[in-house]
């Protein structure tokens, strides 16, 4: 009779766990199913995550579904208000979103270095990108030699640990989530017109006055509303004007005589010094500051480092309008 030889040990204690860990990589689900579960996840619809993937929604079901199979469970529910995870859906959705955000954040340490491929994306407040951001350009490329410099004006917040971009220049009142932020400046906003659009008016002297202008809104009336009561004025129950939904399109109305908009003292230092706009009264209002926002793993990188000091010192060289800090 042959001799028992007694339980055998699982793969992972055999010689130091080196076959283990081979065993466990071949029994991984396919990367194609996870990386269409993770994004049917990410944005709870099928369809949704289809586009995010660049394909046919009827591949990223069939993708999940497979997956489904392979681990022999339920991962997803579907309703009428889209896709739910279950519950085994979390756990998987967890451990391997927490992998792809691993692979973008190496992936993005390791992009800008590559020979001929140097680009660097900003995602930038509309406003800076405008009206700002265009005369300095120069300047900005020759802080970065040999960097492609790619800016998106946008008021969405991208998500940097996916690689959306490399940076971007924010606007709020605190530090923006999603990544490491600096403070740029803590800035003023005041209302701004045309000299033309001044001379047809009646003399405007008071907030009063103001409030009863045709004022150039973007996407709320509540940026104007928080203006009037932070500068000490109960403002009307109604308030005249388009809505024009970036800041970007309120000032260029502004520009065009068409109203009176509110500017931080970035978007209008250029059109005040050259006389294009003039300031409104005398506020000292603060609603929300510029924050430049990079990832962690990238915040002290060469690239990131140039772009940030060139941030910082240019919107301190930046001519007039700066609020008191007392």
């Amino acid at each position: 009779m042959a001799k028992s030889r007694g339980p055998s040990r699982p793969p992972s204690e055999i010689e130091g766990g080196a076959i283990g860990e081979d065993d466990r990589r071949r029994r991984l689900p396919p990367l194609s199913m996870l990386r269409a579960f993770e994004a049917v996840g990410r944005h709870g619809s099928m369809r949704k995550a289809a586009d995010d993937l660049g394909v046919c929604h009827t591949v990223v079901s069939r993708h999940v579904q497979n997956l489904q199979d392979w681990f022999g469970t339920r991962l997803v529910e579907t309703g009428p208000r889209g896709v739910a995870l279950t519950e085994q859906g979390h756990l998987v959705y967890a451990a391997t979103a927490a992998a792809f955000d691993r692979i973008a954040e190496a992936t993005a340490e390791l992009r800008p270095d590559r020979a001929g491929a140097r680009q660097l994306r900003l995602w930038c407040v509309p406003g800076l990108a405008s009206r700002w951001l265009p005369p300095r350009l120069s300047d900005l490329q020759a802080a970065l030699p040999g960097v492609e410099i790619v800016v998106r004006g946008t008021t969405e917040r991208p998500d940097l640990k996916r690689g959306d971009a490399d940076a971007a220049i924010c606007f709020g009142e605190i530090a923006p989530e999603g990544g490491r932020a600096q403070l740029l400046e803590r800035t003023r906003i005041f209302p701004v017109a045309s000299p033309e659009w001044i001379a047809r008016q009646p003399p405007i002297e008071t907030l009063a006055d103001l409030a009863r202008c045709f004022l150039i809104h973007e996407d709320s009336r509540d940026q104007w509303r928080r203006f009037f009561r932070s500068a000490g004025h109960e403002p009307p129950s109604t308030l005249h004007g388009p809505r024009l939904w970036y800041a970007s399109s309120a000032h260029e109305a502004a520009l065009a005589g068409q109203g009176v908009a509110l500017a931080t003292r970035l978007q209008a230092a250029d059109d005040l010094v050259a006389g294009r706009l003039v300031e409104l009264l005398s506020t000292e209002v603060c609603l929300g500051g510029y924050w430049f926002v990079a990832g962690e793993q990238r915040w002290d990188t060469a690239v990131i480092l140039r772009l940030r000091q060139w941030f910082a010192t240019s919107v301190a060289t930046t001519e007039g309008g700066l609020l008191d800090e007392d």
